[in-house]
């Protein structure tokens, strides 16, 4: 079976650094037309300028809260490469939550960024999918891949809202999953434990205690590159995953098999 996924077009948001840009990068390099969104213009235009005249290389910058834009990011998507196969909803936000302060808004804060962006572009995107489909009653119309995190099943004090948020995006995966399989639609997430993210490894610059923190409650003790999420990803995308939808695929270095409730999870 094939992991191939030259010359499919896929979208990949949370593209401008760290897990998505390192995604976006590999199904570039993989023969894969890409469309990297984020709200970062600025990070997007340094990161891939050089790029956007690549033949199989986009970009598109927006706040993807916004209704329009998720219409504006499928439309400039059509508009450059004609269609969509795969889309890789890598956009998150981490905040640290108290769980006993009423006046703590986290929760919503996060269900808004890191769930309904990916919920209602899923939608959108599947439309599409679907569409494009018509008539051809075998092979795949397309794979939708969640990026989610081991906090949906594990209790960290200080990231309630970040569990709920990583919780619900697992349910909407197994939701959309069985909602799109008639179509030929597959919907799956990575869950994934610590990656070395833009985020994380401006949390470690000055924090070496951390680092190890994490490294001790991690089996294989060390941080993930992003690159390593790109390759789950790319299987997810490929027609080697085929037969797989509504699964939550754990990538966190054994840290699921451990217990400690306060072990870093992010």
């Amino acid at each position: 079976m094939s992991f191939s996924i030259a010359g499919k077009t896929a979208i990949v948001t949370g593209a401008a650094n760290g897990i998505g840009l390192a995604i976006g990068r590999q199904f570039a390099e993989k023969g894969a037309n890409v469309m990297f969104a984020d709200m970062d213009e600025k990070r997007l235009v340094d990161e891939l300028g050089d790029q956007a005249e690549d033949s199989n290389v986009r970009y598109f910058a927006g706040d993807l809260r916004e209704r329009l834009t998720i219409v504006n990011l499928l439309s400039a998507t059509l508009d450059a490469f004609d269609q969509v196969d795969v889309l890789v909803n890598a956009a998150r936000q981490v905040i640290p939550s108290d769980p006993l302060d009423s006046e703590d808004d986290s929760v919503i804060t996060l269900l808004n960024q890191n769930l309904m962006p990916a919920l209602r572009l899923s939608q959108l995107v599947a439309k599409r999918m679907i569409k494009q489909s018509e008539g051809r009653e075998e092979g795949a119309a397309g794979s939708i891949i969640n990026l989610s995190s081991i906090a949906a099943r594990r209790t960290h004090p200080d990231l309630m809202a970040y569990s709920v948020s990583s919780a619900a995006l697992d349910q909407m995966t197994r939701s959309l999953a069985v909602a799109l399989a008639p179509h030929r639609i597959r919907v799956n997430a990575v869950a994934i434990g610590s990656v070395m993210s833009h985020s994380l490894k401006t949390t470690l610059k000055d924090n070496r205690t951390f680092r190890q923190d994490i490294e001790d409650h991690t089996p294989l003790n060390r941080i993930a590159a992003p690159s390593e999420l790109g390759d789950a990803a790319q299987f997810l995308a490929s027609e080697a995953a085929g037969f797989m939808t509504g699964q939550i695929l754990t990538l966190d270095g054994g840290r699921t098999l451990l217990d400690p409730v306060a072990a870093p999870a992010h």
